[in-house]
């Protein structure tokens, strides 16, 4: 099993896929209860949402599901949102706060994890983003997910559409995320900066507008391309990436990709 599905582009921008993978490893899966076997929490159809939105991107994408490791956490385990409802490195519940495990992992089981598949994705990550600014001098890191509308324990509310995570402007210069909020908007779908998803651990240990790495996460409600599940026992779930619903996404997503270059190419 391939643990990270790495396809080269020539352009000064890295597409990063950490939560759309699958797998889990048998001995894994026997620990799993049947409410974490369905993998719920996964970022749908992402792969197919972002597929062939513009030529010889970088296209970085983990094959291992999040409940396994989550390559999107601080390998330490320090938490990204201290006092506030998340998940960990391995987390223990899904964004509803149920249980997914028979037999959780000992602290062992996860360092273990850390090095056999949080480590790879990252080395492979980094490894691209070094290649990508060694050639133009500058990399733009664009950090791929998407989650359910309605999560209350995650937040309230039904989430916007867009939520952009710059880390509170640390992981990319004011004008590239103020290009990126201007093409959010023009679409008159809802958007956000830095609210409840702020940036994960893969935004904020890349993103050094100074040193020419650049990092935006993007976290997608999942609405706008499927018909997201009324209950988590929907057995239409997980459902099938929707062409029409994802249309105008894509026009937007390609925009904003496309701005993304232009910004650094600017700086070549």
């Amino acid at each position: 099993m391939t643990l990270v599905q790495v396809t080269r582009g020539e352009r000064p921008i890295v597409l990063g896929l950490p939560h759309t993978g699958t797998h889990v490893p048998e001995p894994i899966w026997e620990c799993l209860n049947d409410r974490g076997r369905a993998l719920t929490d996964t970022d749908w159809r992402i792969e197919r949402l972002y597929d062939d939105l513009l030529p010889d991107v970088t296209v970085v994408r983990a094959t291992t599901h999040r409940y396994v490791i989550d390559v999107n956490r601080d390998p330490s385990g320090a938490s990204l949102y201290p006092g506030r409802s998340t998940t960990d490195l391995v987390p223990l519940t899904d964004f509803e706060g149920q249980p997914i495990w028979t037999d959780p992992p000992t602290d062992t089981e996860v360092a273990e994890r850390t090095a056999a598949f949080h480590a790879p994705y990252h080395a492979a990550l980094a490894a691209e983003i070094e290649r990508v600014r060694a050639r133009h001098g500058v990399a733009l890191l664009w950090d791929a997910h998407s989650i359910r509308s309605r999560l209350p324990r995650l937040f309230e509310g039904e989430l916007p559409q867009f939520n952009l995570g710059t880390h509170g402007g640390l992981a990319c210069t004011p004008s590239l995320a103020g290009a990126i909020e201007s093409i959010c908007d023009a679409t008159g779908m809802s958007r956000v900066t830095n609210g409840r998803f702020r940036g994960g651990w893969i935004t904020r240990h890349y993103g050094k507008p100074d040193a020419g790495v650049h990092a935006v996460q993007m976290e997608l409600a999942m609405r706008g391309y499927l018909q997201e599940p009324g209950a988590l026992n929907d057995q239409t779930w997980p459902a099938p990436l929707e062409d029409v619903r994802a249309a105008r996404l894509r026009v937007a997503l390609r925009d904003i990709l496309s701005a993304c270059i232009h910004f650094a190419e600017a700086r070549t």
